[in-house]
C-alpha cells in the first residue's frame, strides 16, 4: 500500500495527503478492503454507497483487485442519479458504476436509483425504504467543487434533512463541473434534476471513505477542512464524523 506523504486530522476527520492519483486510489482501496474484510468476520451481509465520479476511477479499480473480499455477500446502492437522461446513457450514473464496479464482481444485490421513474417522489420513497431495510456500514464517496457531497449542492443541503432520498435541482458549479470533467460536451446537455440521497443519509454509515483527488478540487478541499461546519460548504460535515477519511493528492490538497 502506498504510504501518504503526510497525514493530520481536523476535528474528527482523517486527512492523508498521497503523490498522485494511483497512490491516493491504491491506498484507499486497500483501507476499504480492509474495513470489509473486517466487517465479513462478524455479519452476513455489508451494506455499501458509492460515488459515480471519474475521481473515483483509481479507487475503484483499486478496490477490484483487492483479495479476500466475499463480494456475493454485498448489497451495493449508488448515492445520486440524474433525472431524464435515456436509460443507456453512459453519463447515468448507475450506468458509470455498472461499467466500473457493479458488472465486474459479483455483487450480492444492486440497488439502482431510477432516474427516469415515472413518479421521482415515489422512486425517492422507494429507495429510502430500501436503505431502512438495509443500514449502510461503508460509503465511498468524493467532494464536489462547490463542496456538495452526493447532490447536495449548498442551496439543498441541510444537515437535519427530515428524509433520505431526496429530487433537487442542480447548481451551476455541479453541472459545469460535468462539462469540464468531460462527463458532457455542453452545459445544456447537463441534466438540471437528479435524485440524491441526502446528508443525514451519507453520514449515518458508520464508515466513511472519501476521495478527493486533482487540481480542480484544491479550493474545495481547502474550504472542506479550514471553513466553518455549514450547508454553505456541505462537505465540512464530515469532520463531525467519527470515522471519516479523507483521502487526498497533492494537486487537491495544493490549497492547504
Amino acid at each position: 500500500m502506498s504510504s501518504p506523504l503526510r497525514e493530520t486530522t481536523v476535528d474528527q476527520l482523517k486527512v492523508s495527503v498521497y503523490r498522485d492519483r494511483p497512490a491516493l486510489g491504491e491506498a484507499a482501496a486497500s483501507q476499504a478492503a480492509a474495513a470489509i474484510r473486517r466487517l465479513q468476520e462478524s455479519q452476513a451481509v455489508v451494506c455499501m454507497i458509492f460515488a459515480a465520479a471519474p475521481s473515483q476511477n483509481e479507487f475503484l479499480e483499486a478496490l477490484i483487485a483487492e483479495p479476500g473480499i466475499v463480494w456475493e455477500r454485498i448489497h451495493a446502492f449508488h448515492m445520486d442519479e440524474y433525472v431524464g437522461l435515456p436509460s443507456d446513457a453512459p453519463q447515468g450514473f448507475g450506468n458509470f458504476l455498472r461499467a466500473r464496479l457493479f458488472n465486474r464482481v459479483p455483487f450480492g444485490a444492486v440497488h439502482y436509483l431510477d432516474g427516469n421513474a415515472a413518479d421521482p417522489a415515489a422512486e425517492c420513497r422507494r429507495y429510502e425504504a430500501l436503505l431502512k431495510e438495509q443500514p449502510t456500514d461503508i460509503v465511498c464517496m468524493g467532494i464536489g467543487e462547490n463542496c456538495h457531497i452526493a447532490f447536495n449542492d449548498p442551496h439543498v443541503a441541510d444537515f437535519g434533512d427530515p428524509v433520505l432520498v431526496k429530487l433537487v435541482e442542480l447548481d451551476e458549479t455541479s453541472r459545469d463541473q460535468q462539462v469540464h470533467e468531460g462527463c458532457f460536451e455542453t452545459l445544456e446537455q447537463v441534466p438540471r434534476l437528479a435524485i440524491t440521497l441526502t446528508i443525514p443519509a451519507l453520514v449515518a454509515a458508520p464508515e466513511i471513505f472519501c476521495m478527493v483527488p486533482a487540481s480542480h478540487k484544491a479550493e474545495a478541499v481547502r474550504h472542506t477542512l479550514t471553513d466553518e461546519v455549514s450547508e454553505k460548504h456541505p462537505s465540512t460535515i464530515l469532520r463531525r464524523h467519527g470515522n471519516a477519511r479523507l483521502f487526498v493528492d497533492e494537486d487537491s490538497a495544493a490549497k492547504l
